[in-house]
């Protein structure tokens, strides 16, 4: 059996058989999975109405302890949005009534990004959805080789300093 990558990895053989291209076996299957996990993650969520930073917002707010808030930029570093994307994700998030920004009760200049009611409940809606999909994209992997590919990408994340404190 062989995939894509594979296809690729004995192109690179025969054109060019100085080269180590063994790094590809593995990162060209992650970017080929991220492709495939993105795009069925971003049907899940379009069923929603929402997308993917804005599912990643709310989850980092429903994440957290009542009254489920955060700073913008305490946001930015928990959700796996960028900083640009984070004030026009919150000014839309807003509209739609999801998150209120207010002043911090205890910095009146910082500001606090909250999860409302309706933000909640849709959150709580997208959720089962979402790890059903996860569960679903897996479903290839036993438990154990499942374990065994978290751990490795732990290891690998780690290594270019990706750790909580």
């Amino acid at each position: 059996m062989a995939d894509h990558v594979d296809t690729v990895l004995a192109q690179w053989a025969e054109q060019r058989p100085d080269l180590d291209v063994s790094p590809m076996a593995v990162l060209g299957r992650l970017k080929r999975v991220s492709r495939i996990v993105d795009s069925e993650l971003s049907r899940t969520f379009a069923r929603h109405g929402l997308d993917a930073p804005s599912y990643d917002v709310l989850a980092t707010l429903r994440r957290r302890d009542p009254p489920h808030h955060l700073t913008p930029t305490e946001l930015m570093r928990s959700a796996m949005v960028t900083s640009g994307a984070v004030t026009q994700r919150l000014d839309r998030l807003e509209d739609r009534g999801l998150i209120t920004r207010s002043r911090s009760a205890t910095d009146g200049r910082g500001i606090v990004v909250s999860l409302t009611d309706d933000g909640r409940a849709l959150i709580d809606r997208v959720l089962p959805d979402h790890f059903a999909t996860g569960r679903r994209v897996l479903d290839a992997l036993d438990p154990l080789e499942r374990a065994a590919l978290a751990d490795a990408l732990r290891t690998l994340l780690e290594s270019f300093g990706d750790r909580t404190a």
